[in-house]
């Protein structure tokens, strides 16, 4: 990692060719939407998934692209709401394609293009907003099927 690198509260999952990093408040479902993503692979409703990171992510600007790891001691982990810390396979470094923000202030049903990007790390990013409470998995997967070049 360089000196431009930065910790941040989010989870992160390989779909494809791109990651999914997933940001939001401690409690608004990042480690659950994760694993949804990862069974919606194992049933084939995703032709392939796997862990990047849960909860504590390192990001990084390298070559216009927005670069995604796992913190040193969490890599490979994951809450599993009533079961509790279980390790799955993991991928050591994903680029991100989309940002999913939970609980967001700013979901709409119908958002402005402004609300659809985001900058991180001076990378612009395509961005999903998901109102509290509101089922992730549904939206992503959307997202995720109607994207160019996904026909």
């Amino acid at each position: 990692m360089s000196d431009t690198s930065s910790t941040i509260h989010a989870s992160a999952v390989l779909i494809g060719a791109k990651a999914v990093l997933i940001r939001g408040a401690s409690g608004t479902g990042k480690s659950k939407l994760s694993w949804e993503l990862l069974q919606a692979a194992e049933r084939g409703v995703l032709p392939f998934a796997r862990l990047v990171v849960d909860d504590r992510a390192l990001v990084e600007a390298c070559g216009g692209r927005l670069l995604v790891r796992p913190a040193p001691t969490l890599s490979g982990l994951i809450e599993i709401y009533g079961l509790g810390i279980r390790h799955l396979p993991f991928e050591p470094v994903a680029t991100v394609g989309l940002v999913v923000d939970l609980a967001a202030p700013d979901a709409d049903r119908m958002p402005p293009d402004a609300a659809e990007k985001t900058v991180i790390s001076g990378i612009s990013l395509p961005r999903l907003s998901v109102a509290a409470g509101m089922a992730a998995l549904p939206l992503v997967l959307a997202y995720v099927r109607t994207m160019p070049g996904n026909d």
